[in-house]
């Protein structure tokens, strides 16, 4: 687990700037949300804590973002291994279908020329058991991953996420195309891999970042077109109980946004 450091960052698609000088602390070991209106830029920002953003075109930021004391954006640092130690996780499951559930898993390892079986096995034994997949799964390791359910799916998605041990975990809303169910059990999920992994999950769901985070953020935008801004981050009891801006506060009640 390390901690992300986020300094100063704006990030911006072409001329556009999307999120405005965001400034904050993700500790390990905790579950930290993003919350706040739709176009605040959110998704947006955790795509520059692991480069991903970059890959739009035209897309840039100012600012720096550390993993621990190494500077993400330095100049000598390779993208794709920023992109291992900080996994995504998306809205939507986005499994290889036509890839077996154990090379879905694998893939990534493979892709980090690791090639001896035994390795191999136990990774992906040990991923799908982390993602609380391997009692349902663990029979039919050689059928096609998008032969699972939706829920199913996201669980992959997280088991393939961590079989390259990453330090953080980025969710980018895991649960808003699953059902009630499939979403009770990523959110237990969740609470089990913070003890392993520091984790932000992006979410539109309030009674959700109650339930499942440490800590929470709110971002919002003054106005369409302007960009998204960090307004408090927080302990998420006194974001939702006792928030220090009349923003926030209107936000968690519902009477904005």
């Amino acid at each position: 687990m390390k901690r992300v450091s986020v300094d100063a960052v704006s990030a911006y698609f072409g001329a556009h700037k999307a999120v405005e000088d965001v400034s904050m602390v993700i500790e390990p070991a905790r579950v930290t949300a993003l919350i706040g209106p739709s176009g605040c830029g959110k998704s947006t920002l955790i795509r520059t804590i692991n480069r991903l953003h970059e890959v739009v075109p035209g897309a840039r930021i100012e600012g720096t973002v550390h993993l621990d004391e190494i500077d993400i954006y330095g100049e000598s640092i390779d993208p794709v291994l920023v992109r291992r130690q900080i996994g995504m996780v998306f809205q939507r499951p986005n499994p290889f279908p036509t890839m077996s559930i154990y090379d879905n898993v694998a893939s990534g390892l493979r892709l980090n020329r690791v090639k001896n079986k035994d390795t191999l096995d136990s990774a992906v034994e040990r991923s799908l058991k982390l993602a609380g997949l391997w009692d349902e799964v663990s029979s039919r390791l050689n059928n096609p991953g998008g032969g699972l359910s939706g829920g199913q799916q996201q669980r992959l998605c997280i088991a393939r996420a961590i079989a390259v041990e990453p330090a953080v975990l980025l969710m980018d809303e895991p649960c808003s195309a699953l059902d009630p169910i499939s979403t009770l059990k990523i959110e237990d999920l969740i609470h089990e891999l913070k003890e392993r992994y520091t984790i932000v999950i992006v979410t539109h769901n309030m009674q959700q970042a109650a339930r499942v985070s440490d800590v929470t953020a709110f971002f919002t935008i003054a106005g369409a077109g302007e960009p998204g801004r960090l307004i408090e981050m927080d302990e998420t009891s006194k974001i939702f109980t006792n928030p220090g801006d009349e923003r926030t506060e209107a936000y968690v009640t519902g009477r904005f946004g």
